[in-house]
């Protein structure tokens, strides 16, 4: 692997690190319920399940998984069903919070499980490794270091993209004092989620 693979492949890696899928967007709302300490420590639910998809790809195991229709759905329905629940759940979240913050808060087990899930459950990950990585691989040299720089780089810079969605969620916080902006936020991000649950139950392997 040379340093202009390398150039093409951080900048790419960056864009879809920080595209506003599902689990960016926990991360937002994340921050802005509990802190943004909290919301980056849960972020390691996320990449754990990111590390998981990594080692999947660079064992080829990862190809069998997409090409099998059977654990496609399986994975399809499970992660679009879970986005579903977490839409639901955030479109109440304000009658379940006072207006003095006295709330019963998820501890960072909780939190960096959803994460987990949101990932894990999401078909859509499994693709960005099988077919994205392997485009800056170099069949000649040594695949499984080239695997693991890319795989390196490509956490690192999700860390990047959960601390910039932490803090915006933590900027944005002082918008939602109001009882009436932190309803209609909570349920715009559950119109969001519910969306791409929807969109991901009604995807079709390509």
């Amino acid at each position: 692997m040379n340093l202009t693979t390398l150039l093409l492949f951080i900048p790419a890696c960056f864009a879809l690190n920080m595209a506003p899928g599902p689990n960016n967007l926990l991360s937002l709302t994340n921050a802005k319920r509990y802190g943004v300490r909290a919301a980056c420590l849960a972020g390691v639910g996320r990449l754990a399940a990111f590390v998981g998809m990594i080692t999947l790809a660079a064992t080829g195991l990862a190809t069998l998984l997409y090409t099998s229709e059977k654990i496609f759905l399986f994975i399809k329905v499970i992660g679009g069903l879970y986005l579903l629940w977490l839409a639901y759940q955030l479109w109440g979240a304000d009658s379940a919070e006072s207006d003095d913050g006295d709330t019963q808060p998820k501890s960072l087990f909780e939190l960096a499980r959803q994460e987990f899930l949101l990932a894990a459950g999401n078909p859509k990950a499994i693709l960005i490794f099988t077919a994205f990585l392997p485009q800056f691989v170099e069949p000649s040299g040594n695949v499984g270091q080239q695997f693991i720089v890319l795989g390196a780089l490509f956490l690192l810079l999700e860390w990047v993209a959960i601390a910039g969605y932490a803090y915006a969620g933590s900027f944005l916080s002082h918008w939602f004092s109001r009882p009436a902006v932190r309803r209609l936020f909570n349920r715009g991000c559950a119109g969001l989620l519910a969306s791409a649950g929807v969109g991901l139950l009604l995807a079709k392997k390509e």
